[in-house]
C-alpha cells in the first residue's frame, strides 16, 4: 500500500523529481445528499498533511460532540463548519477549501446535496473545470445526482469524476460498480462531457483516494488524487477568446480624469488597442491601462484595472467594451437554460430583473419551450418552472445586451432573475444564442405621436386600473366612472375582465400562469390605448403585484393610476352574483381568487376604495375629481 501524497512545498523547495506544475485545478464535489462529499474532501485535507496538529486535535473532540462515524473521525467536520450543518450532519452551504500536491494546486468546492439548496450547487459549479460526482453504492443513480450532473454540465464544466462511494459498504462489490457506472453511461449523450472516469472508493477509510485499495484489486485504475493530477484542461483553454471588459464603475474624480474600471473577462488589451462599445458600436483607443500600482502596457483575464480612452464616447456602468473585430453579440430576446431556484413558480409574463455581468434590465420570459425531465433525462412541454427545474426558454428583455453564447464565454453568457420585489436570487442563466427575429424588427418612426393625440382630445392619457377581488364592485364602479367622463366629452375606453376573455385571451384559463399571460396582453393593449391619448379603464382582479407593476412600467411616469377597489373576502362573498364564490367552496372551480389563489393587496395605490364606507357613486365621483385636479381633464 503507498503513503499518501505531500502537500505542496515552497518552489524552493520542491523535489527535482517533481513533474511540472500544471497550475490550480478548480473543482466541485457534489450529488445527493449523504454521499460523503464532505468526508472525501476532509480525507483529502487529512491526507495532505494541510491540517495543524491544534486542528487534528479539535477534529478529534468534535468527531465525538457532533461525529456520524463511531469513535473514528469524522472527516466532514472539516467542512461542515455551520452549527447547523454539524447538528445536521449536512452540508447547507458551499465551502471552499484549498490543498496542493507536488503536481498541481487545487481549489475544491463542497457543495450541498440537498435539493432545498441546489442554488448552492450550482454556485459552485459555475467557476468549476471538473466535477466530483459523489454515487452512495448502496443507492446508486438518484434523481438528484442526475440533476447535479445536468446542472454542471450546463454550467460549462467538461470533465466528471463518478467516485462511487461507500463502497465498503457493499463489500467491495465489482458488480455493484460496474452496474452504477453502465446506468450513468445511458445517460451520458445527455450530458455531453468530455472526459469521464469511475473510481471505486471509501472516503471514510481512503481507499482510491490518495492510496491504491489493497481491498478492490480488480480495479487497476487512477486514484481519485492521480486523476486530479493529471487530468489534461489544456483542450479546453486552449481557443484564444476575444477581449470582454464589462464596466463596473466609470471614475471620475475630477474634470481631467475618466476611466472606466471593472476585471477583465476574458482575453488581452493593450495600449493602443483598438475597443469598441458593443452595444453601440462607439469606438476609441486605450489610452492608458491604469491600477494601484501604476500603469501597465497591457491586461489579461481576471485582471482588475482602469482602462482610460483616447477620446470621449458614451460609456456607462453594466457596457462591455470588445475589440472592434470580435463584438459579442446585441440583442433584446434570448434563448437561454433556466435553473429555476424559487419557491415561487417561473411564470411566463411575469417581469424580473435579470443581471448579466454589471448590466441589470428588466426581463421576462416569453416562452418556456420546455422542461427537462430528470428521472427520464426528456424534455417535456410545460407552462411553468417549479424549484429546482431546469427548463430552456425565450427571455424578452426592457433593453438590448450585449453577450456571448454560454458554451463560449461563461462570464458574459450568464445571468441571474432576481425578483423584483424581495430582490432574492430566483434563477440563474445560460444564454444560449440571441433570437434572430429581435434584429430584423424595428420600431418605426410616426409622425403624430402620442402628445399629438392627446392633444387634438384635449386630456392627458393615462390607465385607471381597477384592481380587487371578484365580487368588489370593480366593473360597476369603472363603468360608472366612463359614463361621467363621457358626459364631459372626455375619450376612453373600458377594458372589462370577462369581456376581454371573450375574444383576446379566450385561450386563457385561471391558472397562475394563464393569469399572468391574461394581464400581459391587457397591460399591452392599455399601453396602446394611451398612445391613441385615451384614458383607459382597466377593470381586471389582477390579482399579483408583479403584474400590476408590469403593466405601470409600460407607461411613463403619472400614466398609471392604480385604484384598489378593497372588498373584504366575506363581504365580496357574500354578494356572489355569480355564484362563483359558492362553485370555489365546492370545488367546482380551481384556483379562484381569495379561495384557493391569492390576492396581493396593493400596497400604495394611488386610489384607495373602502367600498364598506361609502356609494359607488361617490366613489365615482371621487375618481373624477381626483382626474380633474390633477390635469388628466383638460382645461
Amino acid at each position: 500500500m503507498s503513503e499518501p501524497f505531500t502537500v505542496l512545498q515552497l518552489a524552493s523547495e520542491a523535489s527535482a523529481r517533481a513533474e511540472p506544475d500544471k497550475g490550480t485545478l478548480r473543482f466541485l464535489t457534489c450529488g445527493s445528499v449523504d454521499d460523503g462529499k464532505s468526508t472525501l474532501i476532509g480525507r483529502l485535507l487529512y491526507d495532505s498533511k494541510r491540517l495543524f496538529d491544534d486542528q487534528i486535535v479539535a477534529l478529534e473532540k468534535d468527531s465525538k460532540k457532533f461525529g456520524t462515524a463511531g469513535d473514528a473521525m469524522d472527516f466532514a467536520l472539516l467542512v461542515d463548519g455551520l452549527e447547523a450543518e454539524r447538528e445536521q450532519g449536512i452540508t447547507i452551504d458551499v465551502a471552499y477549501r484549498f490543498f496542493a500536491t507536488d503536481r498541481r494546486r487545487f481549489i475544491v468546492a463542497d457543495t450541498p446535496g440537498h435539493e432545498q439548496y441546489t442554488r448552492n450547487m450550482a454556485t459552485g459549479a459555475s467557476t468549476a473545470d471538473l466535477a466530483v460526482l459523489l454515487i452512495d453504492a448502496r443507492k446508486g443513480i438518484l434523481s438528484q445526482t442526475r440533476r447535479h450532473a445536468t446542472i454542471a454540465a450546463l454550467l460549462g464544466i467538461r470533465h466528471v469524476v463518478l467516485a462511487i462511494n461507500k463502497i465498503d459498504l457493499v463489500e467491495f462489490d465489482r458488480t455493484v460498480y460496474e452496474r452504477i457506472v453502465a446506468a450513468f453511461d445511458e445517460d451520458a449523450g445527455h450530458y455531453g462531457f468530455a472526459s469521464r472516469v469511475a473510481i471505486p472508493l471509501s472516503a471514510r477509510f481512503g481507499d482510491n483516494v490518495s492510496f491504491q485499495s489493497e481491498r478492490m484489486p480488480w480495479y487497476r485504475g487512477p486514484t481519485l488524487i492521480e486523476h486530479l493530477e493529471t487530468v489534461d484542461l489544456a483542450p479546453e483553454l486552449a481557443p484564444s477568446r476575444p477581449f470582454r471588459f464589462p464596466v463596473q464603475w466609470v471614475n471620475r474624480p475630477d474634470l481631467s480624469f475618466r476611466g472606466y474600471a471593472g476585471t477583465v473577462a476574458e482575453g488581452e488589451v493593450s495600449v493602443g488597442d483598438e475597443i469598441v462599445v458593443a452595444r453601440s458600436g462607439h469606438a476609441a483607443r486605450v489610452a492608458r491601462i491604469v491600477t494601484h500600482d501604476g500603469d501597465r502596457e497591457s491586461a489579461a483575464a481576471e485582471d482588475a484595472v482602469t482602462l482610460t480612452l483616447d477620446r470621449e464616447i458614451d460609456v456607462s456602468r453594466g457596457d462591455i467594451l470588445a475589440p472592434a473585430t470580435a463584438r459579442p453579440e446585441v440583442s433584446d430576446q434570448v434563448a437561454a437554460h433556466l435553473i429555476w431556484m424559487a419557491e415561487e413558480p417561473m411564470l411566463p409574463g411575469r417581469p424580473y430583473l435579470m443581471k448579466i455581468g454589471t448590466r441589470v434590465v428588466g426581463a421576462a420570459v416569453s416562452e418556456l419551450k420546455h422542461r427537462l425531465e430528470i428521472e427520464t433525462m426528456k424534455p417535456l412541454a410545460a407552462k411553468t418552472l417549479a424549484l429546482n427545474d431546469i427548463g430552456f426558454a425565450n427571455l424578452s428583455l426592457a433593453e438590448p445586451v450585449a453577450f456571448d453564447a454560454y458554451e463560449e464565454n461563461r462570464t458574459t453568457g450568464a445571468f441571474i432573475l432576481i425578483d423584483r420585489f424581495t430582490n432574492q436570487t430566483v434563477a440563474a442563466g445560460m444564454i444560449r444564442f440571441g433570437l434572430r427575429r429581435a434584429t430584423n424588427i424595428h420600431r418605426q418612426a410616426l409622425t403624430v405621436d402620442k402628445a399629438s393625440r392627446a392633444l387634438a382630445k384635449s386630456q392627458k392619457p393615462a390607465i385607471l386600473w381597477f384592481t380587487g377581488l371578484s365580487g368588489a364592485g370593480k366593473s360597476t364602479i369603472a363603468d360608472l366612472v366612463e359614463q361621467k367622463l363621457n358626459l364631459l366629452g372626455r375619450h376612453t375606453y373600458l377594458l372589462d375582465g370577462d369581456n376581454v376573455r371573450h375574444g383576446l385571451n379566450r385561450d386563457l384559463g385561471f391558472t397562475d400562469a394563464d393569469r399572468v399571460e391574461n394581464i400581459r396582453r391587457v397591460a399591452e393593449t392599455a399601453k396602446l390605448f394611451v398612445d391613441a391619448g385615451l384614458i383607459v379603464l382597466v377593470s381586471f382582479i389582477s390579482p399579483f403585484r408583479s403584474e400590476r407593476r408590469l403593466a405601470r412600467d409600460l407607461v411613463e411616469a403619472g400614466e398609471f393610476i392604480e385604484v384598489f377597489v378593497d372588498t373584504p373576502l366575506e363581504v365580496a362573498e357574500a354578494r356572489d352574483a355569480k355564484g362563483l364564490y359558492r362553485k370555489a367552496r365546492e370545488g367546482k372551480i380551481r384556483n379562484f381568487t381569495g379561495i384557493d389563489s391569492p390576492y396581493e393587496a396593493p400596497e400604495a395605490p394611488e386610489i384607495h376604495l373602502r367600498t364598506t364606507e361609502t356609494d359607488a357613486q361617490s366613489m365615482a365621483d371621487g375618481i373624477v375629481a381626483y382626474l380633474q385636479t390633477r390635469g388628466y381633464l383638460g382645461g
